[in-house]
């Protein structure tokens, strides 16, 4: 080996683990080949392969963040034969699939290579990636991403890591996949499915506790448990929808009542449990993948393109482009209205989407009306540049449901309104600050001037 080449490999070994099992060496020394100076071409693979690495647990985990370290112990392990398409031929693989764990939640994981380790293992791996599938974060270990077995880790054992976690609802995320927890029932309904031909009676509702809310499904029936109870549910698989986690209570579930000895020692009751919301920070939505049935309140800062008059599909209801849907081609449309704005607080922004109901009351114009516009005009874009001109500023507090995918926060707004009574305090407080200043003795009235109002 070039002695002026050697100690530009070792750097990278220690960086990315063995080079010849993971190509990078033969990258490497292509780019040798091509007369790159060896410490530009190792800065060259340390930032395609490498770059600013962070180690993260199983809870720091997003949709589509990449160059990471992860160390996590083997909770379940398979593997399946795959036919992928090789230009004109199939070229048979194995996928090697199965759960990661550490002690903050547990990931699914899929390989394209054989790992070193077997269920109950630690394994580290470097410069993984996460993917979003089936509504799942999942991790991935591609051909770049060096894995090794750790002995001696201080990781809890394969029996504590495999119990269900037990968690506050705002804990419950795309992490967990069995968890126990206690909580109030604040909605409960019934409806009847077919399941291989049978009738099936399925449980749905809403679950609360002290510090936030979450759908849940029952499979099961549930004797004597009705809104208002509180209970405990031990075992419950944790499903993941649209990027919302919800309960899913199975027959392996344990669900039981929670004794009066023992609700007073509880953080919350069911009419402390049911109040309205209040509303958050956008700050702290923002830090979180998603919220259940929480409400915020801000200015709408911008009304985004897409709103206004849309067309839907009548079988899939996606917004159709010239008569098209992307699933079903060519469809007789139907139209709709829906709104997108951004809303700020001062902490942050996040993405309101508004659909009809809302958006003709807070528009003040009914779909037809809005239409009746849309043919008047010669724009097509009538409603969307009136919505501009009407909502650009309004402040508005809503609630509903706020979820991250690759493009960001998103929130679907269930409700909205004008709070009135923040409405008051913000009128106060922006009458102090207009005050005389007692030390300067200078009047701070607002004074018109020109086409404006201004200071003096």
């Amino acid at each position: 080996m070039d002695d002026k080449i050697a100690p530009h490999l070792e750097e990278l070994t220690r960086a990315l683990g063995d080079l010849e099992k993971t190509g990078i060496r033969a990258e490497f020394e292509k780019l040798i080949a091509f007369r790159v100076p060896p410490d530009v071409a190792k800065e060259s693979i340390l930032r395609k392969f490498g770059g600013k690495r962070k180690t993260l647990k199983v809870k720091d985990l997003s949709a589509n963040i990449k160059n990471f370290e992860l160390t996590g112990r083997i909770l379940d392990l398979g593997e399946k034969s795959i036919r992928q398409q090789a230009g004109t031929q199939e070229k048979p693989s194995r996928l090697y699939t199965g759960v990661l764990a550490d002690e903050t939640g547990s990931v699914l994981f899929s390989s394209w290579r054989e790992l070193p380790g077997s269920i109950g293992d630690v394994i580290n791996i470097k410069n993984a990636y996460v993917r979003i599938w089936q509504n799942r974060i999942r991790l991935s270990i591609g051909e770049q991403s060096p894995v090794s077995k750790i002995s001696g880790s201080s990781l809890p054992p394969l029996s504590e890591l495999s119990a269900s976690q037990k968690k506050k609802l705002i804990d419950i995320g795309a992490a967990d996949f069995s968890v126990d927890t206690i909580a109030c029932v604040l909605k409960l309904s019934y409806r009847e499915i077919l399941v291989k031909g049978r009738k099936s009676r399925v449980i749905s509702g809403v679950l609360a506790d002290e510090t936030g809310r979450l759908p849940f499904t029952a499979w099961i029936e549930l004797p004597g448990i009705d809104i208002g109870s509180i209970i405990r549910i031990e075992g419950a698989q944790v499903r993941i929808f649209r990027g919302m986690p919800s309960i899913n209570i199975l027959s392996s579930t344990k669900v039981s009542s929670i004794g009066s000895d023992e609700t007073g020692k509880l953080s919350f009751t069911f009419e402390s449990a049911a109040k309205d919301p209040v509303p958050l920070k956008i700050q702290e939505i923002n830090s979180r993948d998603s919220m259940f049935d929480v409400s915020i309140a801000g200015n709408l800062v911008s009304v985004r393109p897409g709103s206004g008059i849309v067309s839907r599909c009548p079988e899939c209801s996606r917004v159709i482009q010239k008569g098209n849907c992307r699933v079903h081609g060519k469809v007789e449309g139907i139209w709709d209205m829906r709104i997108k704005a951004v809303m700020d607080d001062g902490t942050g922004s996040v993405s309101v989407m508004f659909p009809r109901e809302l958006a003709e009351i807070i528009y003040g114009k009914t779909l037809e009306e809005a239409e009746q516009l849309m043919f008047s005009d010669v724009s097509k874009d009538a409603v969307y540049e009136d919505l501009r001109r009407f909502l650009t500023g309004r402040y508005l507090a809503v609630r509903g449901n706020s979820s991250r995918s690759e493009f960001g926060i998103s929130f679907v707004a269930e409700n909205a309104w004008v709070p009135e009574e923040d409405l008051a305090v913000r009128v106060v407080e922006l009458l102090r600050r207009l005050e005389p200043d007692e030390e300067d003795g200078q009047d701070k009235s607002p004074q018109v001037s020109g086409g404006g109002i201004e200071l003096a």
